[in-house]
């Protein structure tokens, strides 16, 4: 059962890290763009998914690499390379310097930025067309619908980048390198199995996407809403009478 885990210290230990980045650098680039419209939301939906790509790639290359490690070898045989995720970047390291920690980085900033775009759009579009207001009964389920509906759009934007990313940080295990470049990995990629090789563990990725990203955006959606609703009392107590067009302005539908 241990086996179906493989991997899971690396995530564990980034995802808090591109979480908080991915909507501290969204949540920012907004304020600085000043309105809240749809084409807005890409781009600060696109901002935070390159700046996490930072934490982002060296963390999915652990990963990778520890699931890969022992596969196709029988149990009491196998070797262990590397301890946990830290030890597997820091071997990496001693190896390959910090080109091989980056290894994917290119593939990384490829799929995540456009990826983060549609992501924020997608969630944004659909919290209007849904009317997620503070005091409907149903904006949790509507939260989780879109937040799971968003993960899905964003991944089915990049999938074919992110095949090519994995096989590239996959490349080297046991010692053996089949790829040069990006183009390399995707034109050997589609002579051995066709186009279709842009599709596999689609069908896996997109069950998990739902789940985890209606939690992901839920969560902070109503933790923000709890936060805020807290501190607008004060506001409104500051200056009675002189804020209230200002106060005005900002009540409109909003994904965040």
């Amino acid at each position: 059962m241990l086996g179906l885990y493989k991997g899971i210290g690396s995530p564990m230990m980034g995802l808090t890290f591109i979480n908080a980045i991915v909507f501290g650098v969204q949540g920012n680039t907004m304020r600085m763009l000043s309105k809240d419209t749809p084409m807005n939301q890409f781009l600060a939906g696109a901002a935070a998914g390159a700046i996490q790509c930072v934490i982002c790639c060296p963390m999915e290359l652990a990963k990778t690499r520890m699931q890969m490690q022992g596969t196709g070898e029988k149990k009491s045989s196998s070797r262990k390379v590397y301890k946990n995720s830290l030890d597997c970047l820091a071997r990496i390291y001693q190896r390959e310097g910090l080109r091989g920690v980056n290894r994917g980085m290119v593939t990384t900033l490829i799929r995540e930025t456009p990826g983060f775009g549609v992501y924020f759009l997608t969630y944004d579009l659909l919290t209007r067309s849904l009317g997620c207001e503070p005091e409907d009964p149903y904006m949790i389920p509507k939260l989780l619908f879109a937040g799971g509906m968003s993960g899905i759009a964003s991944w089915l934007s990049t999938y074919p980048v992110d095949v090519i990313k994995s096989r590239l940080q996959a490349d080297g295990v046991g010692g053996k390198y089949q790829y040069s470049s990006i183009m390399d990995c995707t034109r050997k990629s589609i002579q051995r199995e066709g186009w279709r090789v842009f599709t596999r563990g689609l069908t896996s990725t997109l069950l998990r996407a739902f789940p985890v990203n209606a939690a992901t955006f839920a969560t902070v959606t109503l933790f923000l809403l709890y936060v805020r609703s807290d501190d607008a009392p004060k506001d409104c107590e500051a200056a009675p009478g002189t804020h209230h067009a200002p106060l005005q302005q900002q009540v409109q539908p909003s994904s965040l």
